[in-house]
């Protein structure tokens, strides 16, 4: 079969004619009907280097996942051959305490993790970006709800399940009367705003550079937009008449979109950083307002990701996606890396 697979760090991956999988015990093959193009895996090729992660290439691209039971190893029960299914991406234990409450991404005992730590299929091991994909447990398979496609669910496995998490820690300050910001309505932060919009009251405020994202934000609920740059700050104060924001969500992760997301903030409130954009955020007693909490966010855990797809399959949360077949996988990577593409890039083997 064809595979997309990232041979070294700080490289191109290459379309390779790989052997197709074959399930061990426990194990479950998935026959791809869509792979998301992440931002995340551009950091991949361009910037990461040996002893970044716990894992190196050579590996297939692909950590978005959802298709349908294809083979299934010695021992499992539950799923049928032929079921749709998407697959939860971070890859723990499954036995430590976090694994065992559906936060596999926060694993701490990562020695026992398939991939030796922090990683999963398209992270160290091989993802989905081939016509077969195969998966270590079971439990890592989510079904699908009626009505939602392999290609429309791959996306949500990590571009919106990762902001849900977000918001969804921040709820108890997301009241009728409060503000959210989304900086960066890319992949993540279209679906962030949607995501804030079907689960909270709060008002919401998208910033973007490009007039097409910020109409892309305005289609999925956003109360007001802000054109990124000088003065952002100031009209986000003056839209919450002057008291800042109660949350920001950072889907870029900069030095600039740190620096606004804390010249916006409200006292009290929640600054998360999403985006890897390799920023930082300097701390101290005057910095920035009082009692604001910052903080990290990686993915997010399996019972989210249910909660997310039943949004999904209700129709409250849509991905714009572009598709392209396995053989064009690069020019979604391309399109991506240029700023080309609104919304989501999906990659399904087998199509054109």
């Amino acid at each position: 079969m064809k595979a997309l697979r990232l041979n070294a760090w700080k490289s191109d991956p290459e379309l390779t004619e790989v052997a197709e999988p074959k399930p061990g015990p426990g194990q479950v093959v998935v026959r791809i009907g869509g792979a998301g193009a992440c931002h995340s895996d551009l950091h991949l090729m361009r910037e990461f280097d040996t002893g970044t992660m716990p894992w190196n290439p050579p590996f297939t691209l692909g950590h978005e996942n959802a298709g349908w039971v294809h083979a299934l190893g010695g021992g499992v029960r539950g799923p049928e051959i032929g079921q749709p299914v998407a697959v939860f991406g971070p890859w723990g234990c499954g036995t430590c305490a976090r694994c065992l409450a559906g936060a596999d991404a926060y694993c701490e005992n990562l020695a026992a993790a398939p991939a030796g730590g922090m990683g999963g299929g398209g992270l160290g091991l091989d993802g989905g970006m081939a016509e077969y994909l195969l998966v270590p447990a079971v439990r890592h398979l989510v079904p699908l709800p009626d009505g939602l496609e392999p290609v429309t669910a791959a996306p949500l496995t990590d571009a919106a399940l990762t902001p849900y998490h977000a918001v969804r820690r921040s709820w108890p300050k997301l009241t009728p009367d409060a503000t959210a910001v989304v900086i960066g309505i890319g992949g993540l932060g279209h679906l962030a705003v949607q995501i804030l919009k079907a689960t909270t009251a709060a008002r919401v405020v998208a910033v973007d550079s490009r007039a097409a994202a910020l109409g892309l934000a305005e289609r999925g609920g956003a109360d007001h937009t802000v054109q990124a740059g000088e003065g952002a700050a100031e009209e986000i104060r003056e839209f919450t008449g002057g008291r800042g924001a109660d949350v920001i969500l950072d889907c870029v992760g900069n030095d600039e979109t740190l620096a606004l997301g804390v010249a916006a903030a409200r006292i009290l409130g929640d600054l998360t950083i999403i985006g890897l954009g390799g920023g930082t955020l300097p701390m101290s007693f005057f910095g920035q307002p009082y009692e604001l909490s910052v903080q990290t966010t990686l993915w997010g855990t399996r019972p989210e990701l249910l909660e997310v797809l039943d949004l999904a399959s209700r129709g409250l949360v849509r991905t714009a996606l572009t598709t392209f077949p396995l053989e064009q996988a690069m020019t979604a990577y391309r399109r991506l890396e240029s700023g080309e593409l609104t919304g989501r890039a999906v990659v399904v083997p087998g199509a054109g």
